[in-house]
């Protein structure tokens, strides 16, 4: 019989459909394979085709003054950094100004990269410039909320296929986060701590859908995972903002994030996927019923019209099976 799972951090129902469940190496990539050149001549991103993008916000150069990663504004942002912020409302029509600010975080010079193939050192520096844009961003006295997120593939809505990701900072903060931290603040008023903290004790308890841990992060298949491979990366150290992370945690979630999408990309073919880093508004700073995590939602099954008319998910896997999956993963 299916099974109606709740997440008990976000309140999240999904339908586990048991008999419709399918096997998990049924889930892997049927993309079409591609061998990626190290530098393409059309690639904005690619080095040699600056002068493709806008000026550098950041930048990160190699021994020799090559760059290794670049910080450009977006050329087709969805906030733009000039104005002020004017709150409008008049009967049903609310706006806020459209500012903030929107950058694409360049993570390699190489074409043809992954985090999953990159080296931990790699990624430790992609996680520095993370942690340096974002605590920027959130200075602006106009910005509510800062998102940063890695498109990866075409399914996951990547236009273009050089590594790289976004950050977004925007005026206002979105319902379904608001959501969160009012559910997450709910908790903490019943019980007294962090019910993300209790998520993580009794994932790390059961054990049944942890994927990778490390010395200051746990990756997991949650219990109410919302689709195939849907996980969660944890740090274990209860804080509620990204830009408070340390230089040891850095380097630990390098090498967690390493292992975590090196047995996705080995073990489902190299699928697209949505990594979100999730983590508090600028103004619920220094609360202690939130805590900043990661989702990564590998694009393996498309949204129809019970998820739109109900608001839930369908996940037609076990999210144990999963994770028993991937944590048998060998990576290379």
């Amino acid at each position: 019989m299916p099974e109606i799972r709740q997440n008990i951090a976000t309140k999240e129902w999904v339908v586990i459909s048991t008999e419709r469940a399918k096997r998990p190496e049924d889930f892997k990539s049927k993309k079409e394979k591609k061998v990626l050149p190290e530098r393409s001549e059309t690639c904005p991103f690619c080095p040699g085709n600056e002068h493709m993008t806008p000026y550098e916000v950041f930048v990160v150069n190699d021994e020799s003054g090559n760059w290794k990663i670049r910080v450009i504004p977006n050329k087709y942002p969805a906030v733009v950094y000039e104005g002020t912020v004017e709150f409008k409302s008049e009967g049903i029509k609310r706006t806020v100004s459209g500012v903030g600010c929107a950058e694409v975080i360049i993570e390699s010079a190489k074409h043809n990269l992954s985090l999953a193939l990159m080296p931990e050192k790699d990624i430790e520096q992609i996680i520095k410039v993370y942690k340096e844009r974002y605590n920027s961003a959130e200075k602006d006295k106009r910005i509510k909320m800062v998102i940063i997120f890695r498109n990866y593939g075409e399914q996951a809505g990547a236009s273009i296929e050089h590594p790289h990701s976004q950050l977004i900072a925007i005026p206002v903060v979105p319902f379904h986060i608001r959501y969160r931290i009012e559910e997450a603040m709910r908790y903490y008023d019943e019980t007294g701590r962090c019910v993300f903290c209790y998520m993580l004790e009794e994932e790390l308890r059961l054990q049944e859908r942890i994927v990778v841990e490390t010395g200051h992060f746990v990756s997991f298949v949650p219990y109410a995972a919302l689709a195939p491979f849907h996980m969660w990366v944890l740090p274990r150290r209860h804080t509620e903002s990204f830009g408070d992370i340390t230089e040891e945690e850095i380097n630990d979630l390098a090498k967690n994030l390493k292992l975590t999408l090196s047995k996705l990309y080995y073990g489902l073919d190299n699928p697209d996927y949505n990594f979100v880093i999730r983590s508090v508004p600028v103004n619920e700073k220094g609360k202690e019923y939130y805590h900043w995590y990661i989702t990564i939602m590998p694009r393996l099954v498309k949204t129809a019209g019970f998820e739109i008319g109900t608001g839930m998910s369908i996940n037609t896997s076990l999210p144990e099976e999963n994770a028993k999956f991937l944590r048998e993963i060998k990576v290379r």
